[in-house]
């Protein structure tokens, strides 16, 4: 393996074991590989009539297709997703990802992805794929919703406590890094120092928006395990 660089052999995609002969799909091979991606990066970068999710929808199957890694081209083509969706101002962060419908349509992807390569069929694979950014905009809507309203009941819980601005800013802190140290929350926070930054965390401790995991007195990690439980579930 080379990690972070393109492959410098030929590979394929096919069940475990399966040989070149057998391989279900064989990407292009070194040389073509190079010349695919530098067509793929201008077509990103060229202006288009094209609706934006149409075209992430044909650069997503692009990169796939030509496979340029030896590992992880799933990973990396959905991050693509996302960040084009962010730099071409279709989202303010990156809050959609498409790994959760991807896995649970895991056959029909592939399917349809290798209907393109195989039969041209763009119709089905674009709409299979507008489909799944719908529905994981949708989700990310839920999360948010829920994120916020976890959010608004932490800060009730202290809104008389002479420490409520630190704590407000903690908990805003927390719904985007629900994993943190003293030291980390200190880096990036504006709420004075390694003390103070320690006694407004055992605050969150006492009222069990935070939970200290490792049991150490140095070092110490905490987790907000609600706002883990909207993200992960």
């Amino acid at each position: 393996m080379t990690p972070g660089e393109v492959r410098r052999s030929q590979n394929w995609i096919g069940r475990p074991g399966a040989t070149l002969e057998e391989a279900r799909y064989v990407p292009p091979p070194p040389k073509e590989m190079h010349e695919c991606l530098s067509d793929l990066e201008e077509f990103i970068h060229t202006d288009s009539d094209l609706p934006p999710l149409l075209r992430i929808g044909m650069i997503h199957y692009q990169f796939e297709a030509i496979h340029p890694f030896l590992d992880g081209n799933g990973r990396i083509g959905r991050l693509l997703v996302t960040f084009l969706l962010v730099a071409w101002g279709l989202l303010s962060q990156p809050l959609l990802y498409l790994s959760n419908y991807i896995n649970i349509n895991r056959q029909e992807y592939y399917d349809r992805l290798l209907a393109v390569s195989q039969k041209g069929k763009w119709e089905a694979w674009l709409l299979f794929f507008l489909e799944g950014v719908h529905s994981q905009a949708e989700d990310a809507s839920h999360r948010i919703s829920r994120l916020e309203d976890l959010r608004s009941s932490y800060k009730e819980m202290f809104a008389t406590d002479r420490s409520r601005r630190a704590l407000d800013t903690f908990v805003d802190y927390l719904i985007g890094s629900p994993i943190t140290s003293i030291t980390q929350a200190q880096e990036n926070l504006n709420i004075g120092s390694f003390n103070m930054v320690q006694r407004n965390i055992e605050k969150l401790e006492a009222l069990g928006i935070v939970r200290e995991v490792t049991g150490n007195k140095r070092n110490r990690i905490y987790h907000a395990e609600e706002i883990l439980r909207v993200l992960e579930e």
